[in-house]
């Protein structure tokens, strides 16, 4: 596919990976609107790479099917969704507050969800359109502590097994990323260490693998692709 010109929408794009792919579209010719929850961070962060931002919380279903209709309202159509937004919280079962692992689902799950639905409307009636899910490879494998965060991203993986069999038909793209851990603010977030070196990836890395793989020709597209640090240690 051909960049220039195209319209993408980024959920979660004022920081870590979500700006680095507004920034990696941007630099490719698109069009890009973030969206995010704190529109004064929001509005910095747009103002600073170029790009336009609405403001909403993806988890909200009346804000995702505003953010989507805006969108469109601004530039004709949609090309491009990436469902960014997300968080983590960590802890073991039995310390596991159910209004903590409701939270991380309303974001990671179900707002996922709201805007893809929103999206995928547009997408089935222009007869194309590239939907990219930003999973883990904590949704691959889980793990001590990640009841909330590993489960969310299984279910986003499992979501976008059936989108992308619905949607191909409507010469949709539907893809899965799954990043390694990346050096953002996203642990600090969640209350985790991080200890950042230079081996470890970073938004680009992730940015530059969803560019390439958008630019593959409309006839064939990558289905889902995992990115690791070669020697994170």
């Amino acid at each position: 596919m051909d960049l220039q010109g195209k319209k993408a929408l980024i959920t979660g794009g004022s920081d870590g990976i979500g700006k680095a792919i507004a920034v990696a579209l941007l630099a490719e010719g698109c069009d890009v609107v973030i969206t995010g929850r704190r529109e004064e961070h929001l509005a910095e962060v747009a103002k600073d790479i170029g790009a336009g931002y609405l403001v909403g919380d993806v988890g909200k279903e009346a804000d995702a099917v505003a953010t989507v209709r805006q969108f469109v309202d601004q530039h004709g159509r949609i090309d491009i969704l990436v469902n960014n937004a997300g968080f983590g919280h960590f802890a073991p079962l039995v310390d596991m507050e159910f209004d903590k692992l409701e939270a991380v689902y309303r974001t990671n799950v179900f707002g996922a969800f709201l805007m893809a639905r929103e999206a995928a409307r547009h997408f089935v009636e222009q007869g194309s359109g590239n939907l990219i899910n930003i999973s883990s490879t904590s949704g691959l494998k889980g793990g001590k502590g990640s009841t909330a965060y590993s489960s969310s991203k299984f279910a986003l993986r499992g979501m976008t097994d059936c989108w992308r069999d619905e949607l191909r038909r409507h010469n949709v793209r539907v893809m899965l990323v799954n990043p390694s851990e990346v050096l953002t603010d996203f642990a600090q977030r969640a209350g985790r260490q991080q200890q950042a070196t230079d081996n470890k990836l970073r938004g680009q890395e992730i940015a530059d693998a969803i560019v390439g793989a958008l630019k593959i020709d409309d006839r064939g597209f990558i289905p889902e692709f995992s990115v690791f640090a070669t020697n994170p240690f």
